[in-house]
């Protein structure tokens, strides 16, 4: 089966790795129990912490790294496990929390069975890996602290979209958006028309599909086809964005959506047609999965005079 968290590279990083201590977190809970604990991983690095002596639940904070209401949490679970207690401080307005004769007890038998073993199982698997692994996880932890994830990209996308299904009241606008761009870079060809001006005929009957994407404050800016060819093979087709709404997003939100709608079909395969002459939206196909394909190009692409370029969906 499909892996989607490997599939989809960088944007489930953080799925991934805490997918990763899950599993990871699932054997350290067998440890702990065959060494008699009644704690669970999670609690391991507070108990570490509170070994060096009493702290405050914002001391606990600064040296795990977590939360306030995680460590809060964690704390009230570890009192009900016998193993800390809380004492006001020095400052009464303080609260200390620290280990309970079980709790020290508990770290000892960390100390002494848990830790090796997890320690030693950790420092095998990683001798297989290339690098230091930990460094790099260390340098990872360093660069969010000095700049957050968000803080490397651009805004959120200001005008919210959203999708909308054919109608025959949007028949217009699926022929005047394809118009506006097929007439601004070529010239409309009979096929063109002829799919243009019976949108409900020659795409929704057949069993097809035409998405419109909506801009808040703005209306219906994009629309996109997906046309039967026969078989389970679909043809992406009339998409297209208006030019007055460029630079909102629109394209790529209308063209992930319409790829989702036609895994959902069944389309195998996925493929479109163009021309050399459209570069933004040929990077925007290849940056979303579609891949430039002869067979593509032998079987359909002699559908449109102004065809040099077909590409296929690969997932």
């Amino acid at each position: 089966m499909t892996d989607i968290l490997r599939e989809a590279g960088p944007v489930f990083l953080g799925s991934r790795l805490k997918r990763l201590a899950e599993r990871m977190q699932a054997e350290a809970a067998i440890a702990i129990t065959e060494a008699g604990l009644p704690c669970q991983p999670g609690h391991m690095a507070l108990i570490a912490a509170l070994a060096k002596g009493p702290q405050s639940i914002t001391q606990l904070v600064a040296a795990i790294g977590t939360s306030q209401p995680g460590v809060t949490r964690t704390v009230g679970q570890l009192a009900k496990l016998g193993l800390v207690d809380t004492a006001t401080g020095r400052d009464q307005r303080q609260r200390l929390v620290s280990l309970t004769p079980a709790g020290e007890e508990a770290h000892a038998a960390a100390l002494t069975d848990v830790w090796p073993r997890m320690g030693s199982a950790v420092r095998s698997l990683l001798e297989g890996i290339p690098g230091d692994f930990l460094g790099e996880v260390g340098l990872i932890e360093d660069a969010l602290a000095a700049q957050p994830l968000l803080a490397r990209v651009g805004p959120a996308r200001k005008t919210p979209l959203r999708l909308r299904e054919f109608s025959d009241d949007l028949a217009k606008a699926f022929h005047d958006i394809n118009k506006e761009w097929i007439e601004a870079m070529f010239v409309l060809e009979p096929l063109d028309r002829e799919v243009l001006e019976n949108p409900r005929e020659k795409i929704i009957a057949p069993g097809g599909t035409i998405l419109f994407v909506e801009a808040e404050g703005v209306g219906v800016v994009g629309a996109c086809a997906l046309k039967p060819t026969g078989g389970n093979s679909y043809e992406l087709t009339k998409m297209g964005v208006l030019e007055s709404a460029r630079g909102l997003g629109a394209g790529a939100f209308l063209l992930a959506a319409t790829i989702a709608r036609a895994q959902r079909l069944g389309a195998d395969p996925l493929y479109l047609l163009t021309n050399k002459a459209c570069e933004a939206a040929i990077h925007l196909y290849e940056k979303l999965g579609f891949c430039h394909d002869a067979g593509i190009m032998a079987d359909y692409g002699t559908r449109y005079a102004r065809c040099d370029v077909a590409m296929r969906y690969v997932p």
